[in-house]
């Protein structure tokens, strides 16, 4: 079973749907923390403000989280998904992310080179640094385009598997044993994000 995390702030529809296309016939939309605890797969997609993440610890997500990523259970974060996997967002101060990786995600600079940089980063953008080892990425060729929309970002850190260019390099896609997170939208990156959901789909 597929458990898609719903935190009432997520593009639940679209992951759904093109998680399905692919094959997968067990995807189960849920808050409940049993669900997550006996998933074979965990993805949480997101949109919006990082304040909202706040509900995964209200409802017992981010310790069932913590305990099936700790047995193993694979698991991805899309777009403030991923954001949450670090340590917080300067978007929410007071709101804790899983910590899993380390580090703050923060907004793109007002300015970048001398130059005004607009935010949210909306479109299309390459994929640079892909990592060789990475399976989350496996047969994405760096300088592929995937279709990102927000304006916080994660730091490159050992963690990250693809970076972006914007405003300086952030992370595009982290990866660490089986706890994953892109920051572009897949389900919207067409063949590029279904090869990357499908590699997923493959865990």
């Amino acid at each position: 079973m597929i458990a898609v995390i719903d935190y009432k702030a997520g593009n639940l529809t679209s992951v759904v749907k093109a998680l399905r296309f692919l094959g997968a016939d067990d995807v189960v939309v849920t808050q409940s923390h049993e669900d997550v605890l006996k998933a074979d797969k965990i993805v949480l997609p997101g949109v919006g403000h990082f304040q909202a993440t706040q509900l995964l610890e209200d409802l017992r997500l981010t310790q069932a989280t913590r305990e099936a990523v700790a047995k193993g259970t694979p698991f991805l974060g899309i777009c403030v998904g991923l954001q949450w996997l670090y340590e917080g967002s300067t978007e929410a101060p007071g709101t804790a992310g899983l910590g899993h990786f380390a580090g703050q995600c923060e907004r793109f600079p007002a300015v970048y080179e001398g130059e005004e940089l607009k935010s949210p980063h909306v479109g299309w953008n390459s994929l640079e640094e892909v990592r060789a080892d990475s399976r989350l990425l496996r047969g994405v060729k760096p300088g592929s385009f995937v279709y990102y929309t927000h304006s916080w970002r994660a730091p490159v850190s050992a963690d990250t598997a693809a970076s972006t260019l914007y405003g300086g390099a952030f992370t595009g896609a982290v990866e660490r044993g089986n706890v994953m997170g892109v920051q572009f939208h897949p389900e919207k990156s067409a063949e590029t994000g279904l090869k990357v959901l499908n590699n997923f789909l493959e865990l």
